[in-house]
């Protein structure tokens, strides 16, 4: 089993690389969708990640229980979540719905996040298929006014160390250009993940 991370910031071509990835594979693909579409315009950009991939593709959606769908997904199959980054969004705001919680809330919600990331790794490990894992890059830019946007993006920074430390293969995508983060032998040149708080 071999693991490939894909990070970059937004529209850096993370998710049109890993497809490309999962479709050269040869293999069936499984596609962990982790995007809760909340209003009019995420239905259409699901809409239009759906008509770019293959049709064949089997497609689950894991909003929140992540570990789960990639222990359910068929074993030989090259499995790609798209992506971490709403994955860790949808799991703190669901652990914390209040944005002016304290300090001590935001933190168990990052913790318990970070336990639930321990579970998908360990998860992806025991599979005998490839995977593909693609996040955002957010801890780049300015440091967020709020709190809340400042807590998800350290959770989202400690859950990617995670999965990057894991796995065989790592890329940052910038600008559509593709650069090899850690060299290996997986489904994208070889990839691995490992987790780290």
């Amino acid at each position: 089993m071999t693991v490939t991370f894909v990070t970059g910031g937004a529209r850096s071509g993370k998710s049109a690389f890993a497809e490309r990835i999962a479709a050269e594979s040869g293999l069936p693909v499984t596609y962990l969708a982790t995007m809760e579409p909340g209003d009019d315009e995420l239905v259409a950009r699901v809409a239009r990640h759906r008509a770019r991939r293959p049709a064949h593709w089997r497609t689950v959606e894991a909003p929140l229980a992540l570990a789960a769908a990639i222990r359910g997904a068929p074993p030989g199959d090259l499995l790609l979540v798209d992506c971490l980054s709403l994955w860790v969004a949808n799991v703190i705001f669901a652990a914390v719905p209040d944005p002016e919680a304290d300090a001590a809330t935001f933190e168990g919600a990052i913790d318990g996040c970070l336990a639930l990331a321990r579970e998908a790794v360990e998860a992806l490990g025991a599979r005998t298929g490839p995977a593909v894992v693609v996040t955002n890059e957010a801890g780049s830019g300015i440091v967020p006014a709020g709190a809340l946007s400042r807590y998800y993006r350290d959770a989202l920074g400690l859950v990617n160390q995670q999965f990057a430390a894991a796995a065989d293969e790592a890329f940052v995508l910038i600008s559509g250009m593709p650069l090899r983060l850690k060299p290996g032998t997986g489904a994208g040149g070889g990839v691995s993940l490992t987790i780290d708080k």
